[in-house]
């Protein structure tokens, strides 16, 4: 799978290592310096994938990040950071970066998960749309029936309209976050392992860190509790995973 790759880094070793290293994978690698140069790469080339530093002078790489989504560039994004706060890593997702690694970091690594990411987001041409007669109105897409609409408490999670609600209110969720979502809404009670949510997320492969199950369910929870640091719903089962509960259930064993 040959890509046309952009790479911005402005550490010049660093962007020479994963040049070699991409290019030897097979993919056109254009290597530039600062954010601005990043966006007006991505502009002209339209990529099929963009390596992205986020300490960069110009222009960060989460300032690129945000420029590109508010553009409505889909092009995936695979950022290279010096930070491991938790804080930084839920920021660059919350922006539209689709992974992270954390540096220093295997080149081999990296072009795994440039595979990883190429794959997941590499698509062939759509199909042609079925014929509608002129007088057929648009319609949006009908909601699932109430027996196939997923319901922890007041969550309630809808897969056919791809709609996420908490007490009526509309939660906007990335597609990563409405898979984990959708899978432990399906069986709730259940505790779910890192490894169980990756497969949600990305299939079996072994290049993508647990650790970004940990900043979507982060991410999640910020959207669908009162108190993200005080969970109530996506709650931690320590030394196994996470587990979706209804709080009003909660509060009824504990008094009992």
């Amino acid at each position: 799978m040959c890509a046309n790759i952009v790479v911005a880094e402005d550490d010049a070793k660093q962007a020479e290592l994963v040049r070699r290293y991409l290019e030897h994978e097979g993919h056109a690698v254009t290597v530039v310096e600062d954010g601005r140069t990043a966006l007006e790469s991505v502009r002209h080339q339209e990529p099929d994938l963009v390596v992205l530093d986020v300490m960069m002078p110009g222009a960060d790489g989460l300032d690129v990040v945000r420029i590109l989504r508010a553009e409505r560039r889909e092009v995936p994004v695979l950022m290279l950071t010096a930070r491991s706060t938790e804080d930084d890593l839920l920021l660059g997702l919350d922006l539209g970066a689709d992974d992270y690694m954390t540096k220093p970091f295997s080149p081999r690594e990296l072009t795994a998960r440039v595979r990883t990411l190429l794959r997941r987001n590499r698509r062939g041409p759509d199909p042609a749309p079925a014929t509608v007669p002129a007088s057929a109105p648009a319609s949006e897409p009908e909601a699932a029936p109430d027996d196939e609409v997923l319901t922890v408490g007041a969550l309630r999670v809808d897969p056919l309209r791809h709609e996420v609600s908490v007490a009526g209110t509309p939660v906007e969720c990335t597609p990563g976050e409405f898979r984990i979502l959708s899978a432990m809404a399906a069986e709730p009670g259940r505790v779910f392992t890192r490894a169980r949510l990756l497969d949600e997320l990305h299939g079996f492969d072994k290049y993508i860190s647990g650790r970004t199950v940990d900043v979507h369910v982060m991410n999640l929870r910020k959207k669908i509790e009162r108190a993200p640091r005080r969970p109530a719903r996506l709650i931690t089962v320590f030394g196994v995973g996470y587990k979706l509960t209804d709080p009003a259930k909660n509060v009824r064993h504990a008094s009992s």
